[in-house]
């Protein structure tokens, strides 16, 4: 059974003493011990963090599990400790295989050797042979592209060429184990998508990966299970898609927090968008108020509620329910708002594939119509016709509307929810294997024939 794992965490806890004052280390350092033996009772000059505490799961082999937290959750002491460059207060960890990390910037390099000489050098360190390294050396350098930055030394490289090179090396020595903490987010997107690829193929020969990041749509489509620190302690653990979804919720909830202090400075008039004036008015028989929907998306559903969201239809040509769509399909997609205070408000929508991944979306601000200015009661229909230009798939749609507190940066929400509409795509008579798929011009133009 221990076979089929690669990393077992139990109980771990890193604890560190923070000192007040530089004097009180050396306080420390002695007055307990006289105390004791004056036969008083000792006295501590330092207090207690626990930067982790009892944290426990564990990794298969061939497994990618995502670890994420905000900054200060525990994340990188918990990857220090896996690698021993950080020994635990208590807890055991237990691995199987040999581990490459990328923990920080060109760690285990020397700025003075060249970019060749840190190869070999770090090659020799995962006991490769200087044949084996030789063997590798010109995969590692193309992958690296550093060109011929690979002769001169590594303290004159920039911040993605140490990079590059670092990951080249790492994943070249054929690892059990590969560890990421948030590095490859110096690298361009075309590096990224190497990285993502190589790891890829690592994972499929039976590699296990820890991957630390920022990037939750990276961790949705690169692991399948998730663990969420928050303050040094596992908050929760599971499916990827789950668990990085709760940490989303957790994180916009903050963030309004903070912009509604923000708001408070800033008049609800204030925005540099227009106000919509030019809407059509119509009976009330048009407008759906969904009986099901509090309950249904009760979870899923944060905001001041300020402005709610009544109901969200997406229609056929005939107005008929779409549940079951064709690829490229024309819908209408209506969105059903009711305001419960004088305020100003923008509405988007979001299309998400099987993974909760984002893959269409719009909003009024985007299509040029401004903002809506309502009054308590007021009711709004929001259309937005547009096409599913998306491959087979279970999709999702949710709602944000709000106020943008920064233009295109961040905005006060009054009601966003997930999971509102579910329907799905059926599969195209060619198979597609992008997510979305746009029809081209495509034209064939022959210089010569050879006839």
């Amino acid at each position: 059974m221990y076979s089929e794992i690669a990393v077992k965490v139990e109980n771990l806890s890193k604890c560190y003493q923070i000192y007040n004052k530089p004097h009180d280390r050396l306080k420390q350092s002695i007055y307990p011990r006289l105390q004791r033996l004056a036969r008083k009772q000792s006295k501590e000059y330092f207090r207690e963090f626990w930067a982790l505490k009892n944290v426990s799961f564990e990794v298969k082999k061939g497994e990618t599990l995502g670890i994420i937290g905000r900054n200060g959750s525990g994340k990188s002491t918990l990857l220090q400790m896996i690698c021993s460059t950080l020994n635990p207060t208590s807890g055991s960890i237990q691995t199987n295989g040999r581990i490459a990390a990328l923990l920080e910037l060109g760690s285990g390099f020397n700025p003075e050797f060249t970019g060749r000489e840190n190869v070999y050098t770090n090659g020799a360190i995962f006991g490769l042979s200087r044949q084996e390294i030789d063997d590798k050396f010109d995969d590692i350098a193309s992958f690296a592209d550093i060109g011929d930055f690979i002769e001169q030394p590594i303290k004159t490289y920039s911040s993605g060429m140490y990079v590059r090179l670092a990951f080249a090396v790492q994943t070249a020595v054929e690892p059990g184990i590969l560890i990421v903490d948030e590095a490859l987010s110096v690298g361009d997107a075309a590096f990224q998508s190497k990285c993502m690829s190589r790891m890829k193929r690592i994972m499929n020969a039976g590699c296990s990966i820890l991957f630390v990041s920022h990037d939750i749509g990276s961790v949705k489509r690169f692991c399948r299970s998730c663990i969420y620190l928050e303050k040094g302690s596992i908050k929760a653990q599971g499916a990827a898609e789950r668990i990085t979804d709760n940490y989303l919720f957790d994180l916009r909830e903050s963030l309004n927090a903070e912009r509604i202090e923000l708001l408070k400075h800033v008049s609800a008039h204030n925005t540099e968008y227009d106000i919509v004036n030019n809407f059509r008015t119509i009976s009330t028989d048009l407008f759906f108020r969904d009986p099901t929907l509090d309950e249904r998306v009760r979870i899923f559903r944060q905001g001041t509620g300020e402005v709610r969201l009544c109901g969200v239809q997406l229609l056929d040509e005939r107005k008929q329910p779409v549940t079951s769509a064709k690829f490229n399909q024309l819908v209408t997609l209506r969105i059903h708002i009711e305001f419960y205070s004088d305020v100003v408000a923008t509405v988007d929508y979001h299309i998400r594939d099987s993974k909760n991944i984002e893959t269409l979306g719009s909003g009024i601000i985007r299509e040029n119509r401004g903002m809506i200015s309502g009054t308590c009661g007021s009711k709004f229909i929001i259309e937005f016709k547009t096409r599913l230009p998306l491959v087979e798939d279970n999709y999702n749609i949710s709602v944000v509307v709000s106020f943008p507190v920064i233009k295109n940066r961040g905005s006060k929400y009054y009601d966003f929810v997930e999971n509102v509409y579910f329907f799905k795509v059926e599969e195209h008579d060619m198979k597609l294997w992008d997510r979305v798929y746009i029809e081209n011009d495509c034209d064939i133009i022959c210089i010569d024939h050879g006839d």
